[in-house]
């Protein structure tokens, strides 16, 4: 990320460059660099939660759980490749569009704090 932190009013004005670092955060298989992107408490949603570690709520909490969650996936594809197809700006969010390495449509929604750091995020997949 550019600068580790953005504020709100920051955001509103750019949040392509919010999704750029994001999306290259991801493609650079960088745990650490993803997750300075959220609080140490923040809330993960996902089917694929359920998928990967057995979690029925699809829901996780806590960077360390969300930490293991991610680690699994990368492990499982290790091709992973996000490319950036649009952004939406919210109130306090964002929805990052973006198309996976096999294809595959998706839509990560993103929820910030007062001080730019996100404490919510919900994947959404075609």
């Amino acid at each position: 990320m550019s600068s580790n932190s953005f504020a709100m009013s920051e955001l509103s004005m750019v949040p392509s460059n919010l999704a750029t670092d994001w999306i290259a955060a991801w493609n650079s298989h960088d745990l650490d660099q993803v997750l300075a992107f959220y609080t140490d408490d923040f809330e993960m949603s996902s089917p694929h939660i359920v998928n990967i570690m057995g979690e029925p709520s699809g829901t996780l909490h806590g960077k360390p759980a969300i930490r293991a969650y991610w680690q699994k996936a990368m492990g499982l594809f290790p091709g992973l490749h996000f490319t950036l197809e649009t952004v939406y700006t919210g109130a306090n969010s964002v929805v990052i569009c973006y198309t996976n390495q096999a294809g595959r449509r998706c839509g990560e929604i993103l929820f910030f704090n007062d001080e730019g750091r996100c404490f919510r995020s919900a994947g959404n997949y075609a």
